[in-house]
């Protein structure tokens, strides 16, 4: 036998062996089968193979390190290692192994189009040449050296060293680790010599704040989720989404303020959003973040649902109630940029491998994190698939991209000379362009039931529409617009409405060159805008009236609805991450009053097809009063795919009652009020409609005698 404590064995010790297979293990020697194998703190090592022959380790280095000639060849076989006095103990050698990626693995990774890479990188349970264990594999492709860390090895970088394959990706199958042990990956970048400690990029499941470790999940123990609703997202569907901050929703007073569980919440917001007439949850980012106060917009784990209220189990299980409940689930998903915290993404192999190098490209300036290089393939591989993720494993039925204009411009929030022009001078981010398409492409390829929605908020055109024909992909837009205009309108003293009657005509310029949704997001509820109701102007009285009739001009305009928690009641305070709604208010008749007003109106939304089956179509909407400044009154016909499903929306935006005001209808007839938000049940003066009313056949058409509330909105439909 040659020496064995060569440069190589060194390496070993030392724990910067680039390639520990090429010396560890079983391996042929001048002809002769040898097993090397290290076990630090060892004194004594004997080798037994499956025939029952057995040879004993030399121990070639005080480190730990033993080397010796065996009776027979082959990798079957185990080592049985004495620490100090103790028995000896039968333990397998990670190194006698073969690979775990297979060569289409390698093909599909380096190409960057993997799109199950989650089962394949990250930490996956297995039987591995009939071995119960975890494959380990990470992309680090600048490293000089990568190791698994854990529970299991001491926390120490030189028992379970990887080996590199293809472009830069690692892996190791390390026998007897199982679900629930915690782990990281130690990366000796190509300019250092100290190790850096990191979290896996696809773990499944991590430690809860500030504790940083990925932990190990088996999927294969995750409860089965019931699909989503079928057509729950289709452009003619009703749809109304309640978003969420789950911290924050409620929270368990008898446990020091503490936050709910996903079991708790399963058992509590599934029921209360199906009571509501909600279709969908929305819940601001739940894959795993360091920092509370970002309230889930700079993720780190996006593979991990946050531990915070339980385990990916707890999770599942959360989905599942959701989906029996009849409600979508939508995810808010940030795949724009991420936060530089030591033991995330960024530098981390040593490199800007995740981010752009040059900080003009690279760093966020407005919440100082790192932006993605999207034209990464590796990159660009593991944002599509953790997409495709969240749909395959946990069912749900949509994500929510936040900040994509972030994403679309490359001199977004950028001073003049701050920013790098793309290849033809221009501002607009073609990787991120090309990576968005792609998402939203595969997305709606795989999974048919689900939807994307884009917050983006400038004019880019045709974000929902396909990008085969140019668009961005997405099935929706947010609103920005519309809720801008119309809130800076209705926090005006009405008096002054008049002034500004085109806040609330201007929209509908543009309704329908996008799939919109009218949000009404906890972006206006923070950073000192106050709630939506502390925007109402007048008395306390009029302040209630001018939500309800906000409210009612909400669900009776084209557009999907967007509701953040707390607004269906009248939020007084604006909302805090880490106190839970103020839900004593509900034993206030006014409060409840707003409560039984939107679950009215979303049962109306969802059982008149006039109000939701042509949203996004011009041919859904004509104006019926558009010109009234004077009394700021708007009215307009709403109209479904059948004929005669059509219904008036009328508002009165002013506390002046309109006791007979005239205007025009499609049809003669009876007609029959369904809704008004001054009814006394939700708080108002209960001044309205009641019974038939018959419109009168003129020359100008037929036309209805309507008393219009004072600040209240009503809705009409044709008793035919």
């Amino acid at each position: 036998m040659t020496e064995l404590v060569a440069p190589e064995g060194h390496a070993i010790i030392g724990g910067y062996h680039a390639d520990p297979f090429r010396y560890l293990g079983p391996h042929i020697d001048h002809g002769a089968p040898i097993v090397r194998a290290f076990l630090p703190g060892a004194r004594q090592v004997r080798v037994r193979f499956a025939d029952g022959q057995e040879g004993e380790l030399k121990r070639i280095h005080d480190a730990g390190l033993f080397a010796g000639r065996v009776p027979s060849g082959g990798r079957d076989y185990r080592l049985l290692a004495r620490w100090g006095q103790r028995d000896p103990v039968e333990v397998e050698d990670p190194y006698r192994f073969a690979p775990v990626f297979s060569d289409l693995d390698l093909y599909l990774l380096g190409e960057g189009t993997h799109l199950q890479i989650y089962d394949k990188l990250g930490a996956h349970t297995m039987v591995h040449e009939g071995v119960a264990g975890v494959a380990f594999g990470v992309f680090a492709p600048n490293a000089r050296r990568v190791s698994v860390v854990g529970d299991f090895n001491f926390w120490d970088g030189r028992r379970h060293a990887m080996r590199v394959r293809g472009n830069g990706f690692w892996e190791i199958f390390i026998p007897d680790v199982k679900a629930g042990d915690k782990y990281k990956f130690e990366i000796v970048g190509p300019h250092q010599s100290a190790p850096m400690l990191k979290s896996d990029p696809y773990a499944f499941s991590a430690e809860v704040r500030p504790l940083t470790a990925s932990v190990v999940v088996d999927p294969s123990t995750l409860p089965p989720i019931m699909p989503g609703p079928a057509g729950i997202n289709r452009l003619d569907a009703p749809i109304s989404i309640y978003e969420v901050h789950l911290g924050s929703w409620r929270r368990n007073p008898y446990l020091n303020n503490s936050w709910l569980t996903y079991r708790e919440l399963a058992e509590q917001l599934p029921p209360y959003v199906a009571e509501m007439g909600f279709t969908h949850v929305e819940l601001l980012p739940i894959a795993e973040h360091p920092f509370d106060a970002s309230w889930g917009y700079q993720p780190i784990g996006l593979y991990a649902p946050t531990s915070r209220f339980g385990t990916p189990h707890d999770f599942a299980i959360f989905v599942d109630a959701c989906h029996k409940h009849g409600i979508g689930v939508i995810l808010d998903w940030v795949p724009g940029h991420f936060p530089d915290d030591a033991h995330g993404l960024a530098n981390f192999d040593g490199t800007a491998l995740y981010e752009h190098a040059n900080a003009m490209q690279g760093r966020h300036l407005d919440w100082n994190t790192l932006i993605y290089n999207f034209g990464r393939r590796e990159v660009a591989n593991f944002i599509v698939a953790n997409a495709l993720f969240w749909m395959d494993r946990y069912k749900v039925d949509g994500l929510r991209v936040d900040a994509v204009a972030s994403m679309l411009y490359l001199d977004y929030s950028r001073p003049e000379g701050g920013w790098i022009p793309n290849k033809y001078g221009g501002r607009e981010n073609l990787e991120a362009i090309d990576l968005l398409r792609r998402f939203n492409t595969e997305v709606f390829g795989r999974f048919p039931n689900t939807t994307t929605m884009a917050e983006e908020s400038t004019a880019w055109p045709l974000v929902s529409r396909p990008a085969d024909v140019g668009g961005l992909g997405f099935g929706y837009k947010w609103n920005m617009g519309w809720m801008h205009d119309t809130l800076r309108y209705i926090a005006k003293d009405p008096i002054y409405r008049q002034h500004h009657h085109n806040d609330v005509t201007f929209g509908m310029l543009y309704a329908f060159f996008e799939n919109f949704v009218l949000p009404l997001s906890h972006d206006e509820v923070v950073h000192g805008k106050g709630s939506i109701f502390g925007r109402m102007p007048g008395d306390r009285w009029q302040r209630f009236a001018n939500l309800r009739a906000y409210y009612t001009f909400m669900f009776g305009h084209p557009g999907k609805k967007l509701m953040f928690m707390g607004g269906e009641f009248a939020q007084e305070r604006e909302w805090t991450h880490d106190h839970s709604l103020d839900w004593h208010l509900l034993e206030n008749k006014e409060h409840a009053g707003i409560k039984d007003l939107i679950r009215d109106l979303n049962r109306l939304y969802k059982t008149l097809p006039a109000l939701h089956q042509l949203e996004s179509e011009p041919g859904g909407f004509e104006w019926v009063v558009v010109d009234d400044a004077a009394a700021s009154v708007f009215a307009w016909l709403r109209r479904g795919r059948e004929p005669g499903s059509v219904c008036l929306v009328a508002l009165n935006f002013t506390p002046t009652p309109r006791p007979s005001y005239r205007m025009r209808v499609p049809f003669g007839g009876g007609w029959r009020e369904v809704f008004n938000s001054d009814a006394e049940i939700y708080g108002g003066s209960n001044m309205g409609n009641g019974g038939r009313l018959q419109a009168e056949e003129t020359e100008h058409g037929a036309m209805l005698d309507l008393v219009l509330p004072p600040l209240a909105g009503i809705i009409l439909v044709p008793e035919n």
